[in-house]
């Protein structure tokens, strides 16, 4: 991947991916992705309802930042970073159904070579578990672990 090419997409514009997606736009073009309305209609304002950041922050780096709740316009991503909330429910199990909606939606615009990030809260196994057979279903492609943080002998 030439490093002139990275189009990040940021899934989840919470306490997460809002600071991230600003970091991150200050040097590459970014889709910041929420399925709330309100909230990026908000952000498009450059006001964050979580007041962590001023609006002079956004100024700063609107040029290379999207706004959105429309899908469509993470289709020319090629580095997605999922950072969607993973609540527990009465029972005390990880709620999934925003992964699954998360994954869902990179898995239709996946293409070979892209790059997916999870920075949400998951327990061990769940990206191999659960996460990548979603991406699978709707890329048709065949996910490729890096192992290579694994520790050295």
């Amino acid at each position: 991947m030439n490093i002139n090419s990275i189009k990040i997409g940021v899934l989840g514009i919470g306490y997460v991916g809002l600071p991230l997606s600003l970091s991150f736009a200050k040097k590459y073009e970014l889709v910041a992705y929420d399925s709330n309305q309100t909230r990026i209609e908000e952000l498009k304002k450059n006001i964050d309802s979580n007041l962590e950041f001023s609006k002079k922050k956004f100024i700063k780096i609107k040029k290379n930042i999207v706004f959105t709740n429309k899908k469509n316009d993470l289709k020319n991503c090629n580095i997605y970073i999922i950072t969607v909330p993973t609540p527990i429910n009465r029972n005390k199990k990880p709620d999934l159904k925003f992964l699954k909606i998360a994954n869902n939606i990179v898995g239709k615009f996946l293409n070979k070579n892209d790059i997916v990030v999870y920075e949400s809260t998951v327990y061990p196994g769940l990206t191999e578990e659960f996460c990548i057979p979603y991406l699978e279903k709707y890329s048709k492609l065949k996910c490729k672990i890096n192992n290579n943080l694994q520790k050295k002998k």
